[in-house]
């Protein structure tokens, strides 16, 4: 518990803007610290170093070994209060929330008349903001003060906050519903990603529909309309179905037009929206589509009703820089990748502590085959090898499973092949303790366990065999998933044709581009 303390308050230490220092420094005079008090001390010692050291702070400070824990507990308690009152902190939710504390303290002190005028004006805002857990515990407290005292309000008082409740409650229940859906499916899209069968998509669309609540679309505002355009989503991108994924990502932009106002509260959803719409459009392979789309994305992000803060700065790299990286995979764009891929590295060791194992993952498995495409295989297996030696990546089996795949390749065409047997074995039982073990997959083990063998004569007529073998399954609805991962159809014609794999993937992207 004290090793978490003490990683959290670090960590939110060297989080704090040079505003947020000021305002702390601006807070703590205000409430009459003495300079010499030993959590003023601790943050000044703390805020000076690169790395956690407690014997500095116990020698730089009167604070004992003893003390110390609470003293840490007490500063973190301040600084949280600090950003609480900041400005760049004092969102909608935050002032509604901040209201109704307002209302509490005048209640308990007998004020209740003052104390439902303040809930009758929050509650118009928090109505408005969709804000409707925090609506229906200012009802509560409505109902409280209203049945408790004689406040000589209007007749029809007691009816209108029951149907206000009742209302509030059942969209509350439906949303609740929703985001556990959503979440749910979202879950097993990370540790399994996409149906390997169509028993596994019936089964989806079965535990969808079973989980999805009833309701009706009038009746649903924004929070709930949202939450079922995500459950939408994520059902479609489980079974493949990436009209469905553009359709609700659609519709989830479009959501954000018509509540303009809402953007500067749920700037997280709304960039997701715009994310999602380019996923879509990605595995349809709309390219221009998918390049405007983009443009509006970086676009947005300078639009001041994005609030500017840590969170998002770590999301907009993340949106933007992985659908950098997709356009050149649509583009055929393989070449003069090194200053973009130089620029991820950089952000990725900048928002390490915000982004989650699985996200950069992705990014380096999407640089693994940028280098792939442009015949640079080496550095392949090196952005490969950080997937595969990550002991901690428990999610999306299917990512794990296609960078074993990429790395045979990439060490067949890196002429790195002296040991490609072990690393065939050790691929295949991989695969098989996966259950990620389909047509393809098999197809390419095969091939791949055997050409060691194969004479230089025949070897073009073992690609042309397995390309023929395979590109039957280029539109089969399942076993298409391993060509979103790796173009090996690209790859087996680059052999058969003796031409750069950069060069075909071009060709291919130019036709589509047409």
């Amino acid at each position: 518990m004290t090793n978490d303390l003490t990683e959290n308050l670090f960590s939110l230490i060297k989080s704090l803007s040079a505003s947020e220092k000021r305002q702390f420094s601006l807070y703590v005079g205000r409430i009459g610290v003495n300079s010499d008090s030993k959590f003023l001390n601790l943050y000044k010692v703390m805020l000076r170093q690169k790395k956690y050291n407690e014997a500095e702070i116990l020698k730089g400070t009167k604070i004992t070994k003893i003390q110390l824990s609470n003293v840490k507990s007490h500063l973190y308690k301040q600084l949280l209060i600090s950003l609480r009152l900041n400005p760049a902190h004092q969102s909608i939710p935050v002032q509604i929330r901040e209201q109704v504390d307002f209302a509490y303290i005048l209640y308990h002190k007998g004020l209740y008349q003052q104390s439902l005028k303040l809930l009758d004006k929050v509650k118009t805002l928090a109505i408005n903001y969709e804000e409707k857990n925090l609506t229906y515990e200012i009802l509560e407290l409505e109902k409280i003060i209203e049945s408790q005292y004689i406040t000589r309000s209007m007749s029809n008082r007691a009816e209108i906050l029951i149907k206000e409740t009742e209302d509030i409650s059942n969209l509350n229940t439906i949303w609740g519903k929703l985001s556990n859906l959503s979440l749910e499916l979202y879950s097993i899209f990370l540790k399994k990603g996409y149906c390997k069968s169509e028993k596994e998509a019936d089964e989806i669309k079965a535990y969808f529909k079973e989980k999805l609540p009833e309701y009706h679309y009038q009746e649903l505002g924004f929070r709930e309309r949202l939450w079922l355009y995500k459950c939408h989503l994520w059902r479609s991108f489980l079974i493949q179905d990436f009209l469905g994924c553009y359709r609700y990502s659609m519709k989830w932009k479009d959501l954000f037009i018509e509540y303009n106002h809402l953007i500067p509260i749920h700037p997280v959803s709304y960039l997701k929206g715009s994310h999602y719409l380019l996923e879509s459009l990605f595995y349809l392979n709309h390219t221009e589509l998918f390049e405007q789309t983009l443009k509006q994305l970086e676009n947005s992000l300078r639009d001041p009703k994005i609030p500017h803060n840590d969170n998002i700065s770590a999301l907009s790299f993340l949106y933007v820089y992985s659908n950098k990286l997709n356009l050149r995979f649509m583009k055929g764009e393989f070449s003069n990748a090194d200053e973009l891929i130089e620029k991820i590295n950089e952000k990725v060791v900048k928002f390490r502590g915000r982004l989650d194992e699985h996200h950069i993952m992705v990014f380096y498995y999407k640089i693994a085959c940028l280098y792939f495409g442009d015949g640079n295989n080496k550095k392949c297996i090196d952005f490969l090898k950080k997937i595969i030696t990550n002991k901690s990546l428990e999610m999306r089996q299917d990512l794990m499973c296609f960078a074993r795949i990429l790395n045979l390749v990439a060490h067949y065409e890196a002429g790195m092949d002296y040991h490609l047997d072990s690393l065939v074995k050790s691929t295949y039982k991989f695969l098989i303790k996966m259950d990620d073990m389909h047509e393809v997959q098999i197809e390419m083990i095969k091939f791949l366990r055997k050409l060691p063998d194969v004479s230089p004569l025949d070897i073009k007529d073992e690609f042309r065999k397995l390309h023929s073998t395979l590109k039957k399954f280029e539109d089969h609805p399942y076993e298409r998933r391993a060509f979103l991962y790796l173009d090996i159809i690209s790859w087996l014609e680059s052999n058969i044709e003796n031409r750069p794999v950069k060069d075909i993937m071009m060709e291919k992207s130019q036709e589509y581009y047409r």
